[in-house]
């Protein structure tokens, strides 16, 4: 079993909050947009990461990272990228590329909405785990969490924030 963390859209921050679901995280999984290098850099720190860069990323950042994470864990085929679409509205760029060897869990970021979407047609599991910065038009704070097991993706959960703004505990 692995413990796996999903992130996305920094835009540059990263609090302690953050690192204390990342420290219980097997991996930490960022779906671009970082923002700054602090934020992988903290998150390494505490865990094995994987992320990609996402359109706001500056060229140190896209040094550091790639645009598609294509990898294997469990037997799980996972595809991360940054701007992927959804079900029936992929990014045109990856659409054939999708079609033609789909993954079991497609990951992308850039829309700030959290959604986890069922692709009946190419058979496989799309998430998107909304915005966990302070920065862009989101009204809630989101990740989510989950665990592979045998090539299933087990106990997803929904980690929430609350509104961008307000402070919690």
């Amino acid at each position: 079993m692995m413990r796996i963390l999903l992130l996305s859209d920094t835009h540059s921050y990263i609090d302690d909050k953050i690192l204390d679901y990342a420290k219980h995280a097997d991996e930490v999984w960022h779906a671009g947009d970082i923002g700054d290098l602090k934020v992988t850099d903290a998150i390494a720190q505490h865990t094995k990461l994987r992320a990609v860069y996402g359109n706001i990323d500056s060229h140190d950042i896209r040094s550091c990272f790639l645009l598609h994470q294509h990898f294997n864990i469990d037997k799980l085929k996972v595809w991360i990228t940054h701007i992927g679409g959804y079900p029936n509205r992929y990014n045109p760029n990856i659409k054939k590329e999708l079609e033609q060897d789909p993954p079991d869990l497609f990951i992308c970021g850039h829309s700030h909405i959290l959604k986890v979407v069922p692709d009946k047609k190419l058979n496989l599991l799309h998430m998107n785990p909304g915005a966990i910065g302070k920065h862009g038009f989101h009204l809630k704070r989101t990740m989510l969490r989950f665990e592979i097991n045998t090539s299933k993706i087990e106990n997803l959960e929904v980690i929430d924030f609350g509104k961008r703004g307000v402070k919690t505990k």
